[in-house]
């Protein structure tokens, strides 16, 4: 019998070893994402070495020099005036924009009737808030009420003109209640007519991808500065004569169909990413063109551009400060309106805090809808975790 060489086999217990080092915590966080190659030590550092110069200044001129009370300008005079103010004083000027909030928010909307820009706002909220989070049952009749019933009752409550509520016309409206308006309208309208658009770019007919391709491009193909131009001076051309399009309407059309070319070409992209393989199981059940779209292709394809659909969002979001060139006045609009024509505020630190406020208003909008954007990432990647 043919003898075995055993050298090889332990004969004694392997010494303990310690535990492995945790893979969490902010130590172990900052070793990976900030140090982990000399290169990104120096960048750390340097960018480390920027925040610890800038932070308190900046810090300082917001908050610790700010001034927080006051009626007019004398407030906020950067110029020692016979001892009231410290020698080289240089701060944020927030009485300005506690003086001008309601102004920015409602712009010349009648001061008796702000109430309603308050309850459509909170109509908004409240039916925005369970559409948007998942654990909320009934979304079909949230998405109804959201997309379908909603924008009749804000019209009926911002313009008024029936039901014994004063009609307020569009020219009063503004500062954020206006971005707000063109952002909803806008964004509504574009997704479900870039769908349209992509579909119609894709398909086998050829008059109907020559029309889809012929209205992506030319839109893409000119800057929203001269698509608002058109719509608020050109738009009246072509219609019949004695018809009149409110001036918030023709921006809110224009807006729409500018938004629309670019979420078409973000949603074609999804459709293009889907392997032929799901349109082929489609068709393999029997099922029809839409219902292929509507219950294989599309969702798939939506899941993928989740992304690019927000960014369309976010950018249409701060492209509505255009309308000023129309004589509409947005936030940004009534800010400006509010600086450079009312002497009352008139110092050099008022300019900068009234732009700082409108773009912490616009960073808080944007930055929400990136981080919404990242969650249903997360939650809707389920085909490629491990």
């Amino acid at each position: 019998m043919q003898e075995h060489d055993l050298s090889w086999v332990r004969t004694e217990m392997a010494v303990a070893q310690a535990a492995p080092r945790s893979g969490a915590g902010p130590v172990v966080w900052a070793r990976t994402n900030l140090f982990a190659t000399p290169a990104d030590t120096i960048m750390s550092l340097f960018a480390l070495l920027l925040v610890v110069w800038f932070l308190p200044q900046i810090l300082n001129w917001l908050f610790f020099s700010a001034v927080w009370s006051g009626t007019d300008r004398l407030a906020c005079l950067t110029v020692d005036q016979g001892g009231e103010l410290p020698p080289g004083w240089s701060g944020a000027c927030w009485p300005f924009v506690l003086n001008r909030f309601g102004y920015f928010m409602f712009g010349r909307y009648p001061m008796d009737e702000r109430w309603r820009v308050i309850l459509c706002g909170v109509i908004f909220v409240a039916l925005l808030v369970p559409l948007l989070t998942p654990r909320i049952p009934f979304k079909r009749l949230n998405a109804i009420l959201f997309f379908g019933v909603f924008p009749f009752v804000a019209f009926l409550l911002l313009v008024g003109g029936y039901f014994g509520l004063e009609y307020v016309e569009t020219p009063l409206w503004g500062g954020l209640m206006v971005t707000l308006v063109l952002s909803y309208v806008g964004i509504v309208v574009s997704l479900p007519l870039g769908i349209v658009l992509a579909m119609g770019r894709r398909s086998k007919m050829p008059i109907v991808k020559l029309l889809s391709v012929i209205f992506i491009e030319t839109v893409r193909g000119v800057p929203l500065v001269t698509v608002l131009f058109m719509a608020a001076f050109m738009l009246p051309l072509f219609v019949p004569p004695g018809v009149s399009f409110d001036k918030l309407l023709r921006a809110l059309i224009g807006v729409a169909l500018f938004a629309s070319a670019y979420m078409a070409e973000v949603i074609r992209g999804g459709l293009q990413a889907i392997p032929k393989g799901q349109y082929e199981g489609a068709d393999s059940l029997g099922l029809g063109y839409w219902q292929k779209m509507g219950f294989i292709v599309m969702p798939q394809a939506l899941k993928l551009v989740v992304p690019g659909i927000v960014n369309t969002f976010i950018g249409l979001f701060k492209d509505t400060t255009l309308v000023l060139i129309i004589s509409m006045f947005d936030l940004l609009g009534v800010v400006k309106q509010s600086i450079s024509g009312d002497p009352t505020w008139a110092t050099p630190q008022t300019a900068k805090t009234g732009y700082i406020f409108a773009a912490a208003i616009f960073w808080v909008f944007c930055f929400g809808m990136s981080r919404y954007s990242q969650y249903m990432e997360r939650r809707l990647d389920t085909g490629h975790r491990k």
